[in-house]
Parts: structure tokens; sequence; C-alpha cells
């Protein structure tokens, strides 16, 4: 497996990896993830990867997050 990049985006951790022909993509906040596994014929150019990092699919990430904080507390509380 080869680390592609990593980052943080504000809260979120994000890393990007390369294996088996896919891109994956990992989100991380506290003591959740979220996973996308992308194949490669997908993402022509590395270039293509910031828009996982940005706009309407980050603000998704950042709800779902939300929702799976929620879920948690629920849970535990």
């Amino acid at each position: 497996m080869r680390v592609v990049r990593e980052e943080t985006r504000g809260e979120i951790r994000v890393s990007i990896f390369s294996w088996n022909s896919k891109y994956i993509f990992k989100y991380e906040l506290g003591p959740m993830e979220q996973t996308f596994k992308v194949s490669e014929v997908e993402i022509l150019e590395e270039s293509e990867l910031e828009s996982f990092l940005e706009g309407d699919f980050m603000e998704e990430v950042k709800r779902r997050f939300e929702e799976m904080g929620e879920s948690l507390l629920r849970k535990l509380g």
C-alpha cells in the first residue's frame, strides 16, 4: 500500500492510499472513521484527488460524522 497523501482538513484527518488498483480515502475524526474505495480507472490524474477533499463531497463527510457522533452518544448515553 502506497501513501499518496496525508493531511488535516479542519478537525478531520484525511489519508489517501493507492492499493490493488484502487484509491482508498480514509477520513478520521475522533473515534470515527469513513473509508471510500475508488477504482484508479475513475481518477485519471492525482490532481483530481483534490475533489475528495473539498466542496460538496467534504461537506457530506462532515455531516456523516455529525450523524455518526450523535448515534454513538445515543448508544453510550
